[in-house]
């Protein structure tokens, strides 16, 4: 199975991001972004970048309804906020996941979103963590064009969070969950009254 990536296309213009899917031979885009469009950066609205990777070669599909962090079910809020615990239990998450296992299948997949860091972006701490483990490597494209793999990112939400030295009491792997359950906390969307925000939000570790 094939490399999974990821990447935020941050403030960057669209060229910059093709270069960068380009350096790693990237086939397909899977957009998990709730809604496909940006008041601040149109050049990635839906249909503007689906033209513009086509016209470079690259397959576009949009998976914000499966894989986006603003949900339309109730049942993934609390108290206005979404869960992303709530959020991987529903059956549209588990087809998104599956849609993409099965394009890994046969091409080199990007998941995109618009955080420039992997650790401030539910691709990373809901999507990512639910993709791993299945026998194929993941690497988050940075904005200079670098690689950090999903392994790198994890070392570095334990540091994030304190919670990078193992105890008699918890293993790596439980203070890992424990970790993508506060940053999930930390980043996740919280409804407001306003009907459509920006997807792009400037956080203080992007």
């Amino acid at each position: 199975m094939n490399t999974l990536f990821t990447i935020g296309h941050s403030n960057h213009d669209i060229a910059t991001l093709l270069h960068l899917l380009r350096r790693q031979a990237v086939q397909a885009v899977a957009d998990v972004r709730s809604h496909p469009y940006s008041a601040r950066f149109p050049q990635f609205n839906g249909p503007i970048l689906e033209r513009a990777l086509k016209e470079d070669g690259v397959l576009y599909v949009f998976l914000g309804r499966e894989l986006g962090a603003r949900r339309e079910e109730p049942s993934c809020y609390v108290d206005g906020q979404a869960r992303y615990d709530l959020v991987a239990k529903t059956r549209a998450f588990a087809e998104g996941l599956d849609r993409v296992l099965k394009g890994l299948a046969d091409y080199r997949v990007a998941l995109l979103c618009a955080e420039k860091d992997p650790l401030t972006c539910h691709r990373t701490i809901l999507v990512c963590r639910h993709l791993r483990g299945k026998g194929f490597p993941i690497q988050h494209i940075l904005p200079d064009g670098g690689l950090e793999s999903h392994e790198a990112a994890e070392n570095r939400l334990l540091v994030l969070l304190g919670k990078e030295h193992p105890s008699l009491f918890a293993t790596r792997e439980q203070l890992l969950e424990e970790a993508y359950e506060e940053q999930g906390r930390r980043i996740a969307f919280r409804q407001t009254n306003r009907a459509l925000e920006d997807d792009f939000q400037p956080t203080p570790t992007s």
